[in-house]
């Protein structure tokens, strides 16, 4: 019998390069063009808001298109196709920003239909790449791999926005559209190269048949139920949906809030977005260092991480938001920013490694229904967050006729969600397992994440 390669650290870094170029995309999409809807364009901020709630809508279609990775399909197709059609979606959101400055109605046509696009290439592409990297590793390598993917989504993010901060300044909507551009055909060039060859290699069907027949057993609907009565899979989803809930509600208010209130340019106000995705970078090596390389019981804690960043990321947003309240002139908002990221980052790493660690328990070949079903409530959670904050933005400004204690009144409430999720991240996980013992065993277990799991196996 041959022997199935896996890929090393050279492979995973490649795949790590897709989810750069995709970061790399959103993140001008969700922040820059958002910002420039709701400041330069004077826009409601709820409608970036429904924009991008209206991309995350579309990911509900995640957990389908994981089942079809599932039955055996290549999934090169999907994450080209899908960064393809990201990538021209990315093209055509700058591109409203220019026809809505001088006709709006046609200006919002477009950005729907750009935005839609956004959805659907995200959709196809992050799902089969997070397949592909389930498939690709070891179950021991797992929790690490995807911890450097999303790490190098983060670079890409700080790359972007920095350098796209610097070329933006000074602002017109055509120097927008360029930039935009220029980032969505290098992002497409890099991930095809990246991912190129990488399934044939360490895919190979002849040599898996089970992998194809087994999951083609039930159609879709009888096995998202299945999963869904999975009691760690379900509390997982759960706490997935609060967190993101509280992780992304100031994505969409973060650059519009700076503008606003502290007077910043989009070019400022982009860099902005890079001081706080570095802060999460530098979170997320922060816990990679106290869980392999300290090595501490207590520090490398999926509970003590999770729960102590949720609570730091409250503590972030109760500060700026009662700074912009307050005294906006002398209210240090980049290092509030960045200790909030620093905060997310920890929470993050957490979250990704159980996530990986819990892909392949349960029922056998359903890696891609369960990160579908993952990805599904992280979108709703996103989608829900966007539009529920940009209306509050507007309807708190309405109310009150003032945008400092409309943007304040926002962050306050994401700092509830962030203590919410906390408590559920103590019912959901359990003390004392480490990140790195967690991850480092490759029996087929179900991890200590539920009190089900440990009655279970008792």
């Amino acid at each position: 019998m041959s022997t199935i390669q896996t890929l090393g650290i050279i492979g995973i870094l490649r795949l790590g390069l897709v989810q750069t170029a995709l970061g790399a995309i959103v993140v001008l999409t969700t922040t820059t063009i958002n910002r420039v809807m709701a400041v330069e364009l004077a826009l409601p901020a709820l409608l970036p808001g429904l924009l991008v709630g209206l991309h995350y809508a579309i990911q509900i279609t995640r957990p389908k298109l994981g089942y079809k990775s599932d039955l055996g399909g290549k999934r090169t197709p999907w994450i080209i196709g899908g960064m393809a059609v990201l990538a021209l979606g990315g093209v055509l959101a700058a591109l409203s920003t220019l026809v809505a400055s001088t006709n709006t109605m046609a200006g919002v046509a477009l950005a729907i239909v750009a935005f839609t696009m956004v959805g659907v290439g995200v959709g196809c592409s992050g799902t089969a790449l997070l397949v592909l990297l389930a498939k690709c590793v070891t179950p021991k390598n797992r929790g690490g791999a995807a911890t450097t993917v999303w790490i190098m989504m983060i670079v890409g993010f700080i790359f972007t926005t920095v350098l796209a901060g610097k070329f933006l300044d000074p602002f017109s909507y055509e120097r927008l559209v360029q930039v935009t551009a220029c980032v969505s055909a290098i992002a497409f060039l890099i991930a095809t190269m990246a991912v190129w060859g990488i399934e044939k290699k360490y895919v190979n069907p002849v040599k898996r048949p089970h992998a194809q027949t087994k999951p083609a057993e039930q159609p879709f609907m009888p096995a998202l139920k299945a999963v869904w009565r999975e009691t760690e899979s379900r509390k997982f989803s759960i706490f997935v949906f609060v967190s993101m809930l509280a992780y992304s509600a100031q994505d969409l208010i973060l650059e519009p809030f700076a503008g606003a209130v502290f007077g910043m340019t989009p070019g400022e106000s982009t860099q902005l977005s890079g001081t706080q995705h570095g802060g999460v970078l530098l979170g997320m090596l922060l816990v990679a260092l106290f869980c392999s390389v300290i090595g501490s019981k207590r520090l490398g804690s999926l509970r003590t991480w999770t729960v102590g960043g949720c609570i730091a990321s409250a503590a972030a947003l109760l500060a700026i938001g009662m700074g912009g309240v307050v005294n906006p002139h002398v209210f240090p908002l980049n290092a509030a920013v960045f200790i909030l990221g620093l905060a997310n980052g920890a929470f993050a790493v957490a979250a990704i490694g159980s996530m990986m660690a819990l892909v392949g328990q349960g029922m056998k070949q359903r890696e891609g229904l369960r990160m579908g079903l993952w990805g599904a409530a992280q979108a709703i959670a996103f989608g829900i967050a966007g539009v529920g904050a940009t209306a509050l933005v507007d309807i708190t400004t309405w109310i009150s006729g003032q945008a400092t204690v409309a943007y304040g009144f926002v962050f306050i409430l994401q700092a509830v969600l962030f203590i919410v999720a906390a408590r559920l991240a103590k019912e959901v996980y359990q003390p004392g397992e480490s990140i790195q013992e967690e991850l480092s065993s490759t029996q087929p277990r179900v991890t200590d994440i539920s009190r089900f799991a440990l009655e279970q196996e008792s």
